[in-house]
């Protein structure tokens, strides 16, 4: 067997559905056996960028591994955003690289892509994978490829595998599957109890979950955990749509999302005055947490991520989420078994759109993709950054992706595809006018690939998001493009809307019709945003207003 057939067999073993790949010379050898094997299909796009967001939503969405093949350099790098975003997300993203052989590396030329040193890419590909491996050795391949695999599924990030150009068809053995890397059973239960004991104790516990309780395919019972445990349950921004299928929400308390100053003030208030934060595969950034109008002490707060559990000041390294989990499902029996106040209700999300000749205004979005969810049930939701997303945090339960961390823009339209190549669903993509401009061409290829994705565009003319918090920034204009026009020209359908009434039309007719991609360009008065941003940013305002003041109190 070759190396480059082995290696495409121990993908497939560990959870690779599909490859996203643009041909480059120094991959060429591999593309052609990914070619002619078959053993995973072959999803070439138009950028790199749109390749690595494609990749990562892909996995988010099966729960297995996203794979990306580029060239040497040019290719690369020109993913590193993506890539970087995947390290930030923690989302689970394989990187196949070529890079030069042997001989050529050490000709004493400089090669094409080559920047400042033939081992940069791998030097720039350190600060944003978990492991990486050049398989420059076909002896000791086999092992290198079995442990970078682990690593990216333990520890759901991305990592890298060089490919030489001249090793792809070099003979190699089969790539084992290693065992699970071993961890401490005993620190396992100890903390387990720890966890429980504290449970017990507690007056206002909430369960707040994040992005690893999917990542790591245990939404199933981590809901049953929060069934038993019959306290109140909140996601992270980031882990919006969450919990989003009706059986896995049935007999959980959801409260709803966590959006500190933007969110709901009795939402809000079970974390902020919570005496027991217990958080679940949580990421700590400013976006989950920074909203808070009171500094988040976590010490009061248990903890369990990235393989470690805090507990007060007591650490637990090397626990893996899911050990935890079945250990507190062991001990916690059927039925409430922590005396928590009872929590309210979340507020019920925007629904009944008005479909009459009133001009259009961000909110309407979620009010009619809510009516559509309320009749037809949930859909698979991928959305950009900017007010498309807090627009998504108004929506009813169902199944979302986003780049909530990272907050990268162009995520939305190739993750849109890549969902759809995931789950064999349409999609439904939410994206602002300026995010479109970046990435939004790559749906020229939704014929070719017999896509068909619904894509909703908050058209303002302008970069809203930075509107909101710089108003007077004339920087943010972007003028009209005419997007709905230029999807006939790519093979869609184009729907420009200004009415209420027109985008309910539009939504109807982009519905109904299968076989090619939808557009529906919403046509926004710039200024205007949904009532969560407006929220969001009037909240930040005022934090960034009291901290300004304590500054000049204390000087």
């Amino acid at each position: 067997m070759t190396l480059g057939l082995s290696l495409l067999r121990a993908l497939k073993n560990h959870g690779a559905r599909e490859i996203f790949g643009i041909p480059g010379d120094f991959i060429l050898p591999l593309f052609a056996q990914i070619e002619e094997s078959g053993i995973l299909p072959l999803v070439t796009l138009s950028h790199e960028p749109g390749l690595g967001f494609a990749a990562d939503a892909a996995a988010r969405m099966h729960g297995g591994i996203g794979v990306v093949a580029v060239t040497y350099g040019a290719g690369a790098l020109n993913t590193v955003n993506a890539v970087a975003s995947a390290y930030a997300e923690r989302s689970p993203l394989v990187v196949l690289a070529g890079c030069p052989g042997a001989v050529e590396a050490h000709a004493g030329l400089l090669l094409h892509h080559q920047v400042r040193h033939v081992d940069s890419q791998w030097r720039i590909y350190q600060e944003i994978t978990c492991d990486q491996v050049r398989l420059s050795d076909p002896a000791t391949a086999p092992a290198d490829i079995a442990r970078v695999l682990r690593s990216c599924r333990e520890y759901s990030q991305p990592v890298l595998i060089e490919v030489p150009r001249d090793m792809a068809l070099a003979p190699m053995a089969e790539v084992p599957v290693l065992p699970p890397s071993a961890y401490s059973n005993e620190a396992v239960q100890e903390c387990a109890d720890e966890w429980l004991a504290r449970l017990r104790a507690a007056r206002r516990p909430v369960l707040v979950l994040d992005v690893e309780v999917r990542r790591f395919g245990i939404e199933d019972k981590v809901a049953e955990l929060a069934r038993r445990l019959q306290i109140p349950v909140l996601t992270t921004f980031m882990g919006r749509g969450l919990l989003a299928d009706d059986a896995l929400r049935r007999g959980v308390q959801l409260r709803g999302t966590y959006l500190g100053v933007a969110g709901d003030a009795a939402t809000t208030a079970l974390l902020d005055d919570s005496d027991l934060p217990v958080m679940l595969g949580a990421i700590l950034s400013d976006v989950n947490f920074g909203v808070s109008a009171q500094r988040m002490d976590f010490r009061r707060a248990l903890i369990a991520a990235h393989r470690e559990v805090r507990v007060g000041h007591h650490l637990y390294p090397n626990i893996p989420l899911a050990a935890l989990v079945e250990a507190l499902l062991e001990r916690v029996p059927p039925g409430r078994v922590v005396a928590a106040e009872p929590a309210p209700a979340a507020p019920p999300p925007p629904t009944g759109l008005l479909a009459d000749d009133a001009p259009l205004c961000a909110g309407d979005l979620s009010r009619a993709l809510n009516d559509r969810i309320r009749a037809h049930g949930p859909m698979p939701i991928v959305s950009d950054m900017g007010d498309c997303l807090f627009a998504a945090m108004e929506l009813l339960p169902t199944l979302l992706v986003a780049p909530g961390y990272y907050a990268t823009m162009g995520f939305g339209v190739p993750a849109g595809m890549g969902a759809q190549v995931a789950l064999g669903e349409r999609t439904v993509v939410l994206v602002g006018d300026g995010a479109f401009q970046m990435t939004g061409w790559e749906l020229g290829n939704c014929p070719r690939l017999g896509l068909d994705p619904i894509v909703i565009v908050l058209n303002n003319q302008t970069w809203e998001m930075i509107r909101a918090f710089q108003t007077e920034s004339r920087c943010a204009a972007l003028g009209d493009w005419h997007l709905a026009q230029a999807a006939d020209a790519l093979g869609g359908r184009g729907h420009r809307v200004h009415t209420r009434a027109e985008f309910q039309a539009a939504l109807d007719a982009a519905f109904a019709e299968r076989g090619r991609f939808q557009l529906i360009e919403m046509m926004i008065p710039p200024g205007d945003s949904t009532p969560t941003l407006k929220r969001f940013s009037a909240g930040i305002h005022a934090l960034r207003a009291r901290a300004a003041s304590a500054a000049h109190a204390r000087a």
